[in-house]
């Protein structure tokens, strides 16, 4: 009888260490589970904070030049008037961009979700200056803009805001606004940036 009960109880030691060994590991596996799942999710989070920092960064660079190149707006190296045409979603005009002293022929327009800088550089002394190829880059990503949000608004010398986008000759004052987020289904919000510049070849 004494040695049947201690092999009783050697079997229940086995059979209670076997048990507590299943636990444990299963333990373990839902740890890591978790560590793993955390890690993945913190590296998600920061991820998107940094992509979207870099588009809002990407966005305030394009507004910044835009403006400073539309305040530069002049004649063309043959005489050709400032503003070559308006839109909500497209400006284009005529600005020495690069300090030469000639007038090149710039074009701003958004393209799906970028806004897309079009640059012509002038021929000088050819009866056509601004036949050549354009060269474009993307100035801006990740442009949310819609129609109740246009890129460009157009004022005249009065100050009114202009609907009449082929009265080029009244145009004095252009807002730009960007709409930047890299997706707009998640947090943060949508962020707009605005500013605004005079023609100041054309007071």
């Amino acid at each position: 009888m004494k040695n049947r009960d201690k092999i009783g109880q050697r079997g229940d030691r086995r059979g209670f260490t076997l048990l507590e060994t299943v636990v444990w590991i299963a333990a373990l596996i839902a740890a890591m589970i978790a560590v793993v799942s955390s890690i993945t999710y913190f590296y998600r989070t920061d991820r998107f904070v940094i992509d979207q920092a870099s588009a809002t960064a990407s966005a305030q660079r394009g507004v910044d030049k835009m403006v400073r190149v539309i305040r530069e707006a002049s004649y063309s190296v043959n005489g050709a008037y400032p503003i070559i045409s308006m839109a909500g979603t497209s400006f284009s005009f005529y600005a020495d961009t690069n300090n030469d002293g000639f007038a090149e022929q710039v074009r701003y327009t958004l393209q799906g979700d970028d806004i897309i800088e079009g640059i012509i550089s002038p021929i000088v002394g050819s009866a056509s200056p601004y036949n050549g190829i354009e060269t474009t880059s993307v100035l801006s990503g990740y442009v949310r803009n819609d129609t109740a949000t246009p890129l460009f608004k157009y004022y005249d010398q009065t100050g009114t805001l202009m609907t009449t986008f082929t009265d080029v000759d009244s145009l004095r004052f252009v807002v730009v606004t960007v709409v930047a987020d890299i997706d707009p289904v998640r947090s943060p919000a949508l962020l707009t940036l605005r500013s605004s510049a005079a023609l100041r070849n054309l007071q």
